[in-house]
């Protein structure tokens, strides 16, 4: 013992300002800080090996792994990307509307999807409304960042911080979180943050036009392709209209022929019958999606099938995604002012032409036909033999990978009935959280909705680790007494206080932290702290360690809180003291509201 501390508790103090001073420094990855914590909880003896590793398989690990997935399987159908400009179509033309029908709704898709994720697909959409309404992209973007963390407040999946607390709550004997405990909390301040700014926050925001990211040369719109219309298509019968309208956003029919003759202009009534070729403008991520939708085709692949057939079994099990590669005319090339019917490419280079991108002028007609200039991208798929010998032709200036996402757009309404059916199990206690959760996500998976790759890809490993390493050190902390030993110390500061001031204190000094390091660091570091202090003062845990996790989502001192802040950062041209001066003030009516609801929700 030394001077009334026990070695084990000296040993977790050591632990404690190691694991503080890397999160704040970041020199290294927080998840091998994680890892870092684990190996010296178990070598120093704070805590037993297997209890030093149960984080790996805890509840909150498995079940932030579990959500990546479903997020996943959300993105990779395309869903995500359909409610965002779903949601950019609903927003009107003028600010209020924007404001008043963007922030709820990113705060609800917040509330089951990671909110960086959020920001990032709407970030497009808000965009595109600043400029087409000569709205400053500086009054829609913090407003849209904001609202996905206010978001996250709903459900307990919303934010990893929700997650270890409700961790914490369990370790600490406690029932824990339900799903939807918390939403109480979340939709009061998502209506909160919606209102201040239609009300307060508009005259707070900068004036600043908005960068699109048009700088991004591989990063391209409007590609010109080719479909078929097979005998099984959902746009059989259909006016090209009536076709633009059921796409939405997602592609405009440039040209279409009929037995390889053109159909005149304008097509009015018009409809389409079986075999008819669609020359449309589309995204890249539509134009690597179409090989999975069922009634159309690529042309240029429906058209080279069987040659195709015959090729290296192993490329065609690949996704088409994966097999796209797009290249540059060069400038004299000799190819310049040739079509790609005359080129061959098949014949001459053993890759076929899927899609084009012209910078000026467009394109009405078929690809075949398309006459070649300086500059055209063109988007190709073959094996890597072919891919070689083009990269060594000085017609081309450059081959680098396609950037779009296949996604399986046709299942996207599944996907979304999984991801309802598993919040619904859950809600009702069918099911525990984790359960429901794990068992939407390995539907996603049977499903198609996602492959096994993608489910991979989508689980966030550095916070997968962490959250394994956060749960151990929040055990060491209330095993060892370490964290009733603080909290005995804060009680002396605010015995004599209210509850609604001991909260207040508690979220304000967590906010400024959390400014630092992460929302689930600085939960995991405080959460135990804040169980332990309520214990000492005879008052319900739940309220203070919910305090501790809604003031680490949602403080929005400066910019560098949230990583979704930074994602807004560059595209809205922000100043660092245009975050300070509208979060402030927000960040402070919200902690007066989580302030007075918890403990409204959790009586003593």
């Amino acid at each position: 013992m030394f001077g009334g501390i026990e070695a084990n508790q000296l040993y977790l103090f050591v632990i404690l300002i190691g694991a503080v001073i890397l999160l704040f420094t970041e020199w290294v990855r927080v998840d091998l800080t994680a890892i870092l914590i684990i190996l010296m909880l178990g070598l120093t003896g704070v805590l037993a090996p297997e209890d030093a590793f149960s984080g790996f398989s805890s509840e909150p690990a498995i079940l932030v792994a579990t959500v990546f997935v479903l997020n996943g399987a959300l993105y990779y159908t395309g869903l995500s990307e359909q409610l965002g400009n779903w949601i950019k179509q609903l927003a009107g033309k003028s600010f209020e509307r924007a404001i008043g029908v963007v922030m709820p709704a990113v705060a609800l898709l917040s509330a089951f999807t990671h909110h960086v994720t959020i920001t990032g697909l709407m970030l497009p959409p808000m965009l595109k409304l600043s400029r087409e309404n000569d709205i400053p992209a500086s009054k829609l973007l913090i407003p849209l960042s904001f609202a996905a963390s206010l978001g996250t407040t709903i459900t307990i999946i919303g934010a990893p911080a929700f997650l270890i607390a409700d961790g914490l709550l369990k370790q600490a004997g406690q029932n824990g979180l339900g799903i939807f405990s918390i939403a109480p909390i979340g939709l009061v301040l998502s209506l909160t943050g919606t209102i201040f700014f239609l009300l307060v926050g508009r005259f707070l925001l900068p004036v600043h036009p908005g960068d699109d990211g048009s700088t991004d040369h591989f990063r391209l719109e409007g590609y010109y392709t080719e479909l078929v219309l097979l005998p099984d298509s959902k746009l059989l019968g259909k006016t090209i209209a009536e076709i633009e309208e059921e796409q939405k956003t997602d592609f405009r029919v440039a040209a279409w022929y009929r037995n390889n003759r053109p159909r005149e202009k304008p097509y009015g009534t018009k409809k389409t019958q079986a075999g008819d070729i669609l020359v449309i403008q589309t995204n890249p991520d539509r134009l690597a999606t179409i090989d999975h939708e069922p009634g159309i085709a690529l042309q240029p692949l429906e058209k080279y099938k069987e040659v195709i057939s015959q090729s290296d079994e192993e490329n065609n099990k690949e996704e088409l995604s994966t097999r796209l590669v797009q290249s540059v005319v060069a400038p004299r090339s000799v190819l310049i002012g040739k079509t790609i019917g005359q080129i061959n490419f098949l014949q001459n280079y053993g890759v076929i032409i899927v899609g084009v991108w012209r910078r000026r002028g467009l394109l009405r007609t078929e690809l075949s036909r398309v006459k070649l200039r300086e500059g055209d991208v063109l988007v190709m798929t073959g094996d890597s033999a072919a891919f070689r010998r083009m990269s060594e032709d000085r017609s081309f200036l450059m081959l680098v990978p396609f950037k779009g996402e296949s996604k399986p757009l046709h299942k996207a309404r599944l996907a979304s009935i999984i991801m309802f059916l598993s919040i619904v199990l859950a809600t009702l206690n069918i099911f525990s959280v984790e359960v429901a959760l794990l068992t939407g996500a390995a539907v996603m998976i049977l499903s198609g909705c996602i492959s096994t790759q993608q489910a991979y890809q989508s689980i966030d490993a550095r916070i997968y680790i962490f959250i394994a390493g956060a749960i151990p050190l929040g055990l060491a902390m209330q095993e060892t007494g370490t964290a009733d030993l603080l909290a005995g110390w804060l009680q002396g500061l605010v015995a004599e206080w209210g509850i609604f001031w001991i909260l207040l204190a508690l979220f304000l000094v967590t906010g400024i932290i959390t400014q630092i390091m992460s929302d689930a660091a600085t939960t995991a570091l405080f959460g135990p702290i804040a169980i332990a202090l309520a214990r000492s003062l005879n008052l319900p845990p739940e309220p203070f360690v919910v305090t501790v996790a809604m003031a680490a989502v949602t403080s929005f001192f400066t910019p560098i809180g949230h990583h979704g802040n930074l994602l807004v950062y560059g595209p809205g041209r922000y100043q660092f003291s245009d975050f300070v001066r509208v979060g402030v003030p927000l960040t402070l009516i919200v902690a007066i509201i989580v302030s007075m609801m918890t403990p409204m929700l959790w009586p003593g």
